[in-house]
């Protein structure tokens, strides 16, 4: 089997898995696989930075990914400690502003990448699969953001 199949297979299984994208065939899954790579970060490192240009988001297929923010005291803020199946940095991507958080690999992680090039490609090639996409990143995006507004007006009570 050649490399890249297997890799594409490999990527398939993982996107598969991560429950994101329940909304998919399977052919779809296969086909989006080329679209996606997959890349290892160590314990501690910075996937990327709060200001930097969002040309890619993730998948996390295993580890954690701490997102910080830094306060206007200075301090860094962890904002919230992400697990397996879930997406960050879609909303740099979807929208083109910069990084809204920090991102750090909380342990050793396997990720799913999705980059702004790819994307855009996935867009011209096979429009269907790059919606579908798309939108179960929408409605990722929707949840955290009704979950978080549940969380504001708790706080104001």
């Amino acid at each position: 089997m050649s490399e890249p199949t297997f890799l594409n297979n490999e990527i398939r299984d993982w996107l598969m898995d991560c429950g994101l994208f329940d909304q998919l065939q399977l052919a779809d899954f296969a086909a989006a696989s080329g679209y996606f790579s997959i890349s290892t970060v160590a314990e501690g490192e910075a996937i990327f930075r709060e200001g930097d240009a969002g040309s890619f988001m993730c998948i996390i297929h295993t580890g954690q990914v701490a997102v910080q923010k830094t306060g206007a005291d200075g301090q860094v803020i962890t904002m919230a400690t992400l697990r397996s199946g879930r997406a960050f940095g879609e909303m740099a991507v979807l929208d083109g502003e910069r990084r809204s958080a920090t991102c750090i690999a909380a342990s050793n992680c396997q990720l799913l990448n999705l980059g702004k090039d790819s994307l855009e490609k996935m867009l011209n090639d096979a429009p269907k699969i790059a919606a579908k996409i798309i939108r179960a990143l929408a409605v990722s995006l929707s949840k955290r953001l009704r979950m978080a507004d549940g969380q504001l007006a708790a706080q104001q009570v």
